[in-house]
C-alpha cells in the first residue's frame, strides 16, 4: 500500500524507521528487531540506507521481508550521493520486482572520504529520475525544520523543499527536533509558501546520554532546557534514562496530535522494546 493513500485514509498514523545491517553477521538479530516492531501494527515501515549504497542490498531484502512476512507497508530508502545512476536504476527495479511501492529519496550523508561519483548533485534530482522512470512510486522526501546545516538561510532551504515537491514528492519527513514549537513555526513557513503535501514529524527516543551528543552532530537540532534537565537527571542510570526518553517522546507525539499533527514518524534504532513503549502509551489514542 502507498504511503499517502495510509495518510489519507487514516486520522492518525503512527510509523518506525529501522536501520540494515552494515554486516552480513548482523543480519539476523536486525530482521529479528524489525519483525518484532512489525508486530506493534505501525501504519508502515522505514528501512534506510547507507552513505553510497553500502547496505543497499541489505536495505531491499529486509524491507521485503517485513512487507512480505508481516504484511506491513513498506518505505525503502535510495540516497544519490556517490551512487550511479545505472546504480539507482538498479535498485528502483530491485523494488518493484520485491512489491514495495514506497521510495524515500534523499540526497544521503557525505561519505567521510568523500564523493566518488556525481551523477546527483540534490535529492530533487533523484526524485525526478525515480518518478521519470517509473510514475507508480509514491516519493517520500526529508525536511529540516531548523534549517539543513548546509544552507545559510531558511529561505533558501524551503527553496529547495519546494523543488522537492515540484519533482515529485508525495510527502515529507523531517529530522528529528526535541522543541514542538520549533516545528510549528516550521510548518507556518512553508505553507505559506504553497508547500501542502503532507509533512510526518520525525521523533527520536533518545534513551541513552551518549545519543544526546550524536543527535546534535548529526541533525543540528536544538536541545531544550526540559529536555537538558533531563539528561542530567537520569543519563547515568541507563534503565530511568531508557523511561524518561520514552516518555519524552510519547508526550511529544501527544502535544502533536492534540496541535492536528497526526502523522508520526519515529526513529526507533531498532529497539522493539522502545517502539512498544510508545505505542503501549498511545494504545487508546490510536484506535480509530
Amino acid at each position: 500500500m502507498k504511503v499517502i493513500d495510509i495518510l489519507h485514509e487514516k486520522d492518525v498514523t503512527i510509523s518506525f524507521e529501522v536501520f540494515p545491517p552494515k554486516t552480513d553477521d548482523k543480519y539476523a538479530q536486525v530482521e529479528e528487531a524489525a519483525r518484532k516492531i512489525a508486530a506493534l501494527a505501525p501504519s508502515f515501515m522505514s528501512v534506510t540506507y547507507g552513505a553510497g549504497g553500502g547496505t543497499s542490498q541489505n536495505t531491499a531484502a529486509i524491507a521485503a521481508d517485513i512487507q512480505n512476512t508481516t504484511g506491513t507497508p513498506v518505505l525503502a530508502h535510495l540516497t544519490c550521493v556517490s551512487s550511479t545512476k545505472d546504480h539507482v536504476r538498479r535498485m528502483i527495479r530491485v523494488y518493484k520486482e520485491s512489491g514495495i511501492e514506497n521510495i524515500m529519496a534523499l540526497r544521503g550523508d557525505i561519505p567521510k572520504e568523500g564523493r566518488t561519483v556525481f551523477d546527483y548533485n540534490h535529492a530533487s534530482e533523484l526524485i525526478y529520475d525515480i518518478k521519470s522512470q517509473d510514475a507508480s512510486f509514491c516519493i517520500g522526501g526529508a525536511c529540516y525544520p531548523e534549517g539543513h546545516v548546509e544552507c545559510e538561510r531558511p529561505s533558501e532551504d524551503i527553496a529547495h523543499l519546494a523543488e522537492k515537491v515540484a519533482a515529485g514528492c508525495d510527502f515529507l519527513t523531517t529530522q528529528m527536533f526535541f522543541d514542538n514549537n520549533t516545528l510549528y513555526n516550521f510548518l507556518y513557513r512553508i505553507r505559506e509558501k504553497g508547500i501542502n503535501v503532507p509533512v510526518l514529524p520525525g521523533i527520536m527516543p533518545i534513551t541513552n546520554k551518549r545519543q544526546v551528543a550524536r543527535s546534535i552532530s548529526l541533525s543540528g537540532a536544538t536541545i531544550p532546557q526540559r529536555f537538558r534537565m533531563m539528561v542530567d537527571r537520569f543519563g547515568d542510570d541507563p534503565a530511568k534514562m531508557k523511561q524518561a526518553g520514552v516518555i519524552y517522546a510519547t508526550e511529544q507525539i501527544i502535544d502533536l496530535i492534540s496541535n492536528g499533527v497526526t502523522h508520526i514518524h519515529v526513529y526507533s534504532m531498532n529497539k522493539p522494546d522502545v517502539a512498544a513503549g510508545i505505542m503501549n502509551s498511545l494504545s487508546e489514542i490510536l484506535k480509530s
